[in-house]
């Protein structure tokens, strides 16, 4: 019993230092956030004096919160609709050109993420879409659909073929099959790509940067980034540290509540076969 604990031991040391090398600078934020700094809306004692000037910072902290809200919403939803289609076709069908149109789907992650936002922002103003919610979304899904559909493709394929040609024996229809019999299966995979998503969406600073122009529709990465500028070039630490900590607030919280489901969306692919 002794041996084994000693065994195990450089694991615990290894995991523990990992643990506090990530959360360090997370949980030393917090604590600034709320500590006087001379230039800030804290400058004695601790307090919310910070949190206060990005609650009333311009259009409101709520406001960008919702901005957010959408648009993390909305590229989710497109995300998880056209990966779980394509990643079904994928896996479950054979079709002329297959494999090739799939690594065509995956080399657009090899291309610079901030080359082709210039080509869409023109795109997106022919479409009507420039400045909006809307637009930033279906941009920020695009460029989650190569890993998405990647994921769901091998969620799919670890999945016994049997389950789905009972299910059609059965009376169902491929989309019956889908809905009743696959779609639990992959919910692990979908998990893990509605997370990306809303991590991706929900943190983005470049795509808002280039694709917004009206502050009333920012979201929130883009609105503390105007928040820290002061006048003469000053920068409001205490205001950004704040804004740090509402923006990681709901990604953590959603991590510790999906992290179960999350693992098992990355092991589906890897226990295949």
């Amino acid at each position: 019993m002794l041996a084994r604990a000693l065994g195990r031991t450089p694991h615990y040391v290894v995991a523990g230092g990992l643990a506090v090398i990530f959360l360090f600078p997370l949980l030393w934020n917090t604590w600034a956030s709320v500590s006087p700094q001379p230039g800030t809306a804290q400058e004695s004692g601790h307090g919310l004096g910070n949190y206060r000037t990005l609650l009333e910072y311009d259009a409101g902290l709520w406001q960008y919160l919702l901005n957010s809200t959408v648009v993390s919403a909305l590229t989710v939803g497109l995300t998880l609709g056209v990966s779980l289609l394509g990643g079904y076709a994928f896996a479950r069908f054979d079709f002329p050109g297959k494999n090739l149109l799939f690594l065509l789907t995956l080399a657009i992650l090899m291309v610079p993420y901030a080359t082709l936002l210039i080509p869409l922002y023109v795109l997106l103003g022919r479409l009507h879409l420039q400045n909006s919610l809307i637009g930033l979304s279906l941009v920020l899904a695009m460029f989650q659909l190569p890993f998405a559909t990647f994921m769901m493709r091998i969620s799919f394929e670890a999945v016994p073929r049997e389950l789905e040609e009972s299910a059609l024996v059965d009376g169902c229809g491929t989309a019956g099959a889908l809905r009743r019999v696959l779609l639990p299966a992959v919910r692990p995979g979908l998990i893990t790509v509605g997370l990306f998503a809303f991590l991706s969406a929900w943190n983005d600073f470049i795509a808002p940067l280039i694709l917004i122009s009206d502050s009333e529709k920012a979201p929130l990465p883009l609105a503390v980034a105007n928040l820290r500028q002061q006048s003469m070039g000053a920068v409001d630490y205490g205001a950004t540290e704040a804004g740090v900590v509402v923006l990681a607030v709901p990604c953590l919280l959603l991590f510790l509540l999906l992290q179960r489901h999350y693992i098992r969306g990355f092991m589906s692919g890897a226990l295949k076969g």
